[in-house]
């Protein structure tokens, strides 16, 4: 069970059984659960209302998810909001479209309500709680782990809370190469299963919102190995 003070949860999902299993199971575990059935009505139930996370389906009426999720990303105040994808399509390029257009989780049907509220605890728990507290800084980039904000050069970069999470890892430790197993244990936790490639994805996207003009690309792939943060290489 969830303590404290309930987490509050925007399902969006036109399919009434799938509301009321997610409904069910998530005010079980102490969650507080709205419930939109469009990608319309659920983009402004976001802008209206502040939610902890959203769980929403690729495939709605009026708006598909994955549009949904882009315009979430766009919001100056909610873009940072956990988003955990459903969907039916489970090849790897749709899994990898799913991250690419925001999402930090993507589940595929049918799936397990025991494994969703896994993935929503540990991303929830890595977007409200940082492993140490204060500034971290990096060549020209400053993160402030207590508000999850993020500048380079003194600009501000909006990061999803996976993206905050491998960057905060990554330079926690520059020039330490980090594996995607290491990265998968600390971002999503031991006790979620996440393919290799979603760290992959999530890297991709983090490089994308860290690019500035003229501006050398930190993040360092070491091929077979995994990932560092590291200014100086040939």
């Amino acid at each position: 069970m969830v303590s404290g003070v309930k987490k509050s949860v925007l399902v969006v999902e036109d399919d009434p059984s799938l509301v009321e299993l997610l409904r069910y199971n998530l005010e079980r575990e102490g969650f507080g659960v709205s419930v939109e059935n469009d990608g319309e009505s659920g983009g402004l139930a976001i802008i209206e209302r502040d939610f902890d996370a959203v769980i929403l389906d690729w495939m709605m009426p009026n708006m598909p998810g994955i549009d949904l999720v882009r315009q979430i990303r766009q919001l100056d105040q909610k873009r940072d909001t956990p988003v955990i994808m459903l969907t039916a399509r489970g090849e790897e390029e749709d899994r990898v479209q799913g991250l690419e257009s925001g999402a930090d989780d993507y589940v595929v049907k049918p799936f397990s309500p025991k494994e969703l509220i896994a993935r929503l605890r540990a991303l929830l728990r890595r977007s409200t709680s940082g492993m140490t507290s204060g500034i971290l800084k990096y060549a020209n980039i400053e993160m402030d782990i207590e508000t999850h904000k993020v500048r380079r050069n003194g600009v501000p970069i909006h990061l999803s809370p996976r993206e905050f999470g491998l960057l905060q890892t990554l330079i926690e430790k520059p020039g330490l190469v980090r594996s995607r197993e290491h990265l998968l244990n600390i971002v999503w936790g031991h006790d979620v299963y996440v393919e290799d490639r979603t760290v992959d994805v999530h890297i991709r996207r983090l490089r994308k919102a860290l690019k500035q003009d003229g501006q050398p690309d930190l993040i360092r792939t070491v091929r077979g190995a995994g990932y560092a943060l590291d200014i100086d290489r040939d």
